[in-house]
């Protein structure tokens, strides 16, 4: 066998783990190695070479690196709470910020089980103890489940498809992880428990400084939105993907549907009703992360504010772009327009100011071909019963909008804050949710295969990170967009796109990361979705103009 390793080429003559294979390049990296990828696919460290392959290291550096990094933290703390505490059910609820916010049903927190678990789980990470990866048969799993009476990973078990059922094994304990694990328990060195609310954070390190833990940002409106939804959720009893397929197949997912899409309805109604409650405010700012369906949702608002007697108009910053010549670069010389400085901010608040005291203003348009704001005459004046609905990435950042009083603005901001668990101690990620929205509505609206939304999703993450989440506890609403059975629907349109990704090209892995997960999912027609709802907005027809 021919095997690549950067610019090294190694002959194998029988088969070997990448542990055994590149043992002294993983202990002598700069940081620690937590997986692989072979051939374009995420795997473990004891993945055995049987073929032809390139190999690439993952450490605790990178995205996929920090994933990695949390589903190992999250199998320790599995692994040391049922050992304290047997009889007792934990639960991983959602990321907050760098932290997994975690809770116990029916038990109280405590200093004490604070001080207890955090000390099982170092001595855990000390011990640096193997994980095995068991691959099993169907009935040699079947065997398993009747012998031990458990519910880790029989979601795999339930799906058919699967002809090899996996789990992970440290000493005597077991569990299963939708996603690629560390092979040792002593690569995942930095963590802290926190009492947080009635539960407790599992802080981590960021992926850009690995080895110490960022400030505890306490994130209590964002905290309050998820445990709200999810609390909503759980009193409907579809708080994991096992629920959710059950009410598929017993016929019952309509009635949920109507239940979700009625939530947002008069969380959207709740949200208009505030603003019109304040007549100071005259401008509603609207910001979120990349297909959180501000669209939508704006519109939704502009329903529901004119029940209220308002009328909603916008204004595109779009059309506010500086002069090309001015357009600040990236750290690569590349034009950077999702930059605060990228917009003419004085003549947009200068608008904004004029608009607001009555005066009417000419409202530029922007010529991106030739990088310059043109003039047609086309002019604007807002009325008394009107009122500005702004959307954009930076607004919720002050900057944009300095010269407006505080109390003439009101911010929303929006993401798809995901509350569906895999099952107890695996959570789906928000940024996958976000992923999946934006493959389909790509390909759909937009002729973007797959593979280039996944080439480009980093990037847009970067500037979510700097732009958009340092700004989201300065919202005077949060709005949830994720919708309980939204993964099931969207995946008869995501998994053929995911799948033409081929072997060869380097989003396989991830191609392969999120078929993994949706293979979960019993499938949801998408005419059951209502003409009105949010999901309209990436696999279409809606009933609004997008």
């Amino acid at each position: 066998m021919k095997i690549q390793y950067k610019e090294k080429s190694i002959e194998l003559q029988e088969s070997k783990t990448i542990q055994e294979l590149l043992n002294n390049e993983i202990e002598n990296n700069k940081y620690p190695v937590v997986g692989a990828i072979f051939n374009n696919e995420y795997v473990n460290l004891d993945y055995e070479i049987k073929k032809d392959g390139k190999i690439e290291l993952i450490d605790i550096s990178g995205k996929q690196g920090a994933k990695i990094y949390r589903t190992t933290l999250i199998y320790i703390l599995a692994k040391a709470f049922e050992k304290l505490y047997p009889n007792e059910k934990l639960v991983t609820d959602y990321q907050l910020n760098n932290a997994m916010f975690c809770d116990v049903e029916n038990f109280e927190i405590t200093d004490e089980f604070i001080q207890k678990l955090s000390n099982e789980m170092s001595d855990i990470i000390q011990k640096d103890l193997p994980i095995k990866q068991v691959i099993m048969t169907r009935q040699e799993a079947k065997e398993f489940y009747e012998k031990h009476d458990t519910p880790k990973g029989r979601l795999q078990y339930d799906l058919e498809e699967n002809k090899e059922i996996y789990m992970y094994f440290c000493e005597e304990y077991y569990n299963y992880c939708y996603g690629t694990m560390a092979n040792r328990t002593g690569v995942v060195r930095v963590f802290e428990l926190v009492k947080y609310n009635k539960g407790f954070l599992m802080r981590y390190p960021r992926s850009n400084e690995p080895e110490k833990l960022p400030p505890l940002v306490k994130s209590k409106k964002l905290s309050w939105a998820l445990k709200e939804y999810e609390d909503i959720h759980r009193i409907l009893n579809i708080e994991t993907v096992y629920r959710l397929n059950k009410a598929v197949t017993e016929n019952r997912i309509k009635d949920y549907i109507m239940l979700d899409e009625a939530l947002h309805e008069k969380k959207i109604a709740n949200i208009a009703d505030k603003i019109a409650r304040n007549r100071n405010v005259k401008m509603v700012l609207i910001a979120g992360p990349s297909s959180s369906g501000k669209t939508t949702f704006a519109q939704r608002l502009g329903i529901q504010l004119r029940i209220n007697g308002i009328k909603p108009v916008t204004i595109s910053v779009d059309n506010y772009f500086v002069e090309r010549e001015q357009t600040p670069r990236d750290e690569n010389g590349n034009y950077n327009f999702e930059d605060i400085e990228a917009i003419d901010l004085k003549l947009f608040n200068e608008h904004l100011t004029k608009l607001l005291n009555g005066e009417e203003i000419e409202i530029p348009k922007f010529d991106f071909k030739v990088g310059t704001k043109r003039y047609d005459g086309t002019t604007m004046k807002l009325e008394d019963d009107e009122i500005l609905v702004i959307e954009g990435i930076h607004c919720l950042n002050d900057k944009l909008t300095s010269s407006i009083a505080k109390d003439k603005k009101y911010k929303v901001y929006i993401s798809a804050l995901t509350v569906l668990n895999m099952d107890r101690y695996n959570r789906i990620s928000t940024t996958d949710t976000r992923l999946i929205r934006r493959i389909v509505r790509d390909n759909q609206f937009r002729n973007y295969s797959a593979k280039d939304t996944i080439k480009a999703w980093s990037n847009v993450n970067k500037g979510e990170e700097k732009n958009i989440f340092p700004y989201q506890e300065q919202a005077d609403s949060i709005f949830n967009t994720s919708l309980i059975y939204e993964l099931g629907v969207l995946k008869s349109y995501a998994l053929p796109l995911l799948e033409k990704i081929t072997e060869e090209e380097k989003e396989y892995a991830e191609a392969r990361r999120l078929i993994n997960m949706l293979k979960y999912f019993k499938e949801i027609p998408a005419d059951y979705v209502p003409t009105n709802s949010l999901l309209k907005e990436f696999v279409g027809g809606g009933a609004f103009k997008y």
